[in-house]
């Protein structure tokens, strides 16, 4: 970078930064208006669901007079922003051991004739195709470091889904986290460009031969063609991206490396961490996290499976004890990152905080019901109404939610997944 401007220029896009302190944000502010922070928006899932009978508050007491339940209860100094939605689901769930498959999407897994798996686009990628037009990363996904039987997220273990219903790969353990984010390329910028001209001139040759093949295809060939040439966007888009941070330093990383060994409480500690230092670099504005459980409960002294842990209604007892314990670890967890949210500073003085967008749930509320997700949602970034047990009209929709905070982060969408409209009870 040849001067301390706010835009970085390459042969093939001129890319906004945002307004960082180290660019001289607080030198030039006297002569031009302040630059306002992005907007972020964050997903933060887990499988197995929650307690139903400690973690829900009273729906007798909605507003912002109710008393704290016991699942809850690390989050106490945090009640004043965030709020308990009630009454969410996606109606076109209907199997328990499909994890967070539709819980961004909101998709009807049987809408193909002869399948039985489609899925559609996730919010956080709505999200990305826009937000993502500044930043290094459209979006980043995390995976734990657990493998999907044991996580409850059913098939697969990305919780993003591309325009086609695919999944979006991710990062597996804080480690693979790291090294996306902030360790440095070191490969010539000559020879990133020879790559990338490489990968551009196979790319057309696949879709020229493609196109021909397309002449003459029955109706079900041209569907799984053109799911084809989505993919070929997709690479396209991803390449386009490369070319534009071609030559641009990766950011200095504001953590140290974490350990390979990382597992359940920490593991997840670290990785709250690495979303907040991709945040603060501005790497990416869009984050999805499937946080592990299983790990989890081991981490934390529980010798109970997960599966099993999640059926505590039919024997109660110590898996009834686990369920609870495991609310209070993941409540205190995120207690610790709302913490970090709010003492984190924006270059205009302003708190991180302020502009996330972040929720929190689950696609199963226990056992194999899928009524009522649990859902919190937390952050000034969407303008979501905070501080308050909100209970819908029941089997609102839960992409009713998604759209109200897409909206609220300026992604303005007319629908997302089964919406029925925006959903006014948490607009504040």
């Amino acid at each position: 970078m040849k001067t301390r401007r706010h835009f970085l220029q390459s042969s093939t896009a001129l890319i906004a930064l945002p307004a960082l302190e180290s660019l001289g944000f607080r030198r030039f502010a006297s002569a031009a208006a302040p630059v306002a922070p992005p907007k972020r928006l964050i997903f933060l899932g887990f499988g197995w669901g929650i307690t139903t009978e400690t973690w829900f508050p009273d729906i007798k007491q909605p507003g912002a007079d109710y008393t704290l339940p016991e699942g809850l209860k690390p989050l106490a100094r945090h009640k004043a922003d965030f709020s308990i939605v009630q009454g969410l689901w996606n109606k076109h769930s209907n199997e328990g051991h499909a994890g967070s498959t539709y819980w961004l999407t909101g998709a009807n897994r049987y809408a193909e004739p002869g399948q039985n798996s489609h899925n559609s686009i996730s919010a956080d990628q709505v999200a990305a195709a826009q937000l993502g037009l500044h930043t290094r990363f459209a979006s980043i996904q995390l995976n734990g470091s657990e493998n999907a039987e044991s996580s409850g997220h059913g098939p697969g273990l990305s919780m993003a889904w591309n325009v086609s219903g695919k999944p979006v790969a991710g990062e597996k353990g804080p480690l693979a986290a790291y090294h996306r984010l902030f360790s440095k390329d070191t490969t010539p910028i000559e020879q990133q460009k020879a790559m990338l001209a490489q990968k551009r001139s196979v790319l057309d040759t696949v879709m020229e031969n493609a196109k021909t093949m397309q002449r003459g295809l029955g109706k079900t060939d041209t569907a799984k063609l053109d799911e084809y040439f989505q993919g070929i966007r997709d690479i396209e888009t991803r390449l386009a991206k490369d070319e534009q941070w071609i030559g641009v330093p990766q950011p200095k990383a504001p953590l140290a490396e974490p350990s390979s060994s990382l597992a359940g409480r920490e593991e997840i500690k670290i990785m709250y961490d690495i979303i907040l230092a991709a945040i603060q670099t501005d790497s990416t504005r869009v984050l999805t996290y499937r946080q592990p459980v299983s790990t989890l409960l081991t981490s934390i002294g529980i010798k109970v499976a997960p599966h099993d842990m999640s059926h505590y209604h039919s024997t109660l007892g110590e898996k009834l004890e686990a369920s609870k314990q495991r609310d209070l670890a993941q409540s205190d967890l995120l207690a610790g990152l709302i913490d970090k949210l709010k003492a984190t500073k924006e270059a205009d003085g302003s708190r991180l905080f302020d502009h996330v967008a972040l929720a929190y749930g689950s696609n199963l509320r226990t056992e194999h019901s899928l009524d009522n997700c649990p859902t919190l949602l937390t952050g000034g970034g969407a303008g979501i109404k905070l501080g308050h047990n909100i209970v819908t009209p029941k089997d609102t929709p839960l992409c009713n939610a998604w759209l109200t905070m897409l909206h609220g982060i300026g992604v303005n969408v007319e629908r997302h997944g089964d919406s029925s409209g925006v959903l006014k009870e948490i607009v504040a």
